[in-house]
């Protein structure tokens, strides 16, 4: 069977990038593991490829969902081992690459649905946040379930919430109710980019800068137009969350743009302290020249050793 490749790494360490020279060496069919490139109309502050891009090389799985329609883990994994078996079909390599560390393990490992929500509990915890803020309540989830805050940025409602429920109303953790099912469909070849830090934080400030340039803010004005509910996923993204705060009157434009790259900076290290628990075939630095020829050679390797 045609193995899949799995190219893993914190935002603005250069996947795209990557995963075109793969491309034009390789008979791959990209696939994005992105939670927010799902959504339409998100298109430069998520860093989505441009459509001229995607027309010379596509993308699946971009531009799927309607922001304001639910997308999980678990959805993604029926799409994602849909697409995977298409390529497949065609004779091609699936070429997977993303940074939503929760999308690769439900792909790779399966996914059960975790126990339904209590309405009372959440009706109390929407209030404690209210009163208190989404950031005090991450707090108290890092008292509770360090690992699972570890993971979750304090502005994300929906997981905080969600993880909240979990350990107050069975007085066990997430990952305890959470049990990784499924074998991934043939062999894989996992790759994790691990760039250094001064060189990831240049690329995040170049990237927002190119995003200003490109017309971040007339796309924030056309989300506005729109009228998504500000407390949708995607409405809360990092940058997003930043700069309608500027529209809204909240931040200076300078404060906006210094809150942007901090939040992007903490996203980065978040998806770094997960991938470090991940496995992977190949570690690569990003940075380095040779890259490209260091994952294209690395999946040969692997490929000669599965032939065996």
């Amino acid at each position: 069977m045609i193995p899949a490749i799995f190219l893993m790494g914190p935002t603005a360490s250069g996947k795209t990038n990557l995963a075109l020279r793969l491309a034009d060496m390789l008979p791959v069919e990209i696939i994005s593991v992105d939670s927010l490139l799902v959504y339409r109309h998100f298109d430069i502050g998520s860093a989505k490829p441009s459509p001229a891009l995607r027309q010379q090389y596509p993308h699946a799985l971009v531009d799927i969902r309607e922001p304001d329609a639910p997308y999980s883990a678990g959805l993604f994994r029926e799409d994602a081992l849909r697409c995977i078996a298409l390529a497949r079909e065609r004779g091609r390599i699936p070429l997977l690459v993303g940074g939503t560390g929760l999308y690769f393990r439900a792909l790779e490992r399966g996914i059960d649905a975790l126990p339904p929500a209590d309405p009372a509990l959440r009706e109390s915890l929407m209030a404690a946040a209210e009163t208190a803020g989404w950031p005090a309540l991450h707090q108290r989830l890092a008292t509770l379930d360090p690992e699972t805050a570890a993971g979750i940025a304090p502005h994300d409602r929906q997981r905080i919430q969600r993880a909240l429920e979990m350990i107050l109303s069975s007085g066990a953790p997430i990952s305890a109710h959470r049990h990784w099912q499924g074998a991934f469909p043939g062999p894989l070849h996992k790759i994790i980019l691990r760039p250094p830090r001064t060189w990831l934080h240049q690329r995040i400030a170049q990237r927002l800068d190119a995003m200003l340039a490109e017309g971040f803010l007339e796309e924030l004005e056309s989300l506005r137009q729109r009228h998504y509910a500000p407390e949708l996923p995607a409405m809360r993204a990092v940058g997003y969350r930043q700069y309608f705060a500027w529209h809204d009157g909240l931040y200076s434009a300078a404060a906006a743009y210094q809150a942007a790259l901090a939040a992007t900076r903490q996203l980065a290290k978040r998806q770094d302290t997960w991938f470090k628990r991940e496995s992977a075939h190949c570690y690569l630095d990003p940075a380095q020249g040779d890259a490209a020829s260091q994952l294209l050679q690395s999946f040969a390797d692997f490929q000669q050793k599965n032939a065996r």
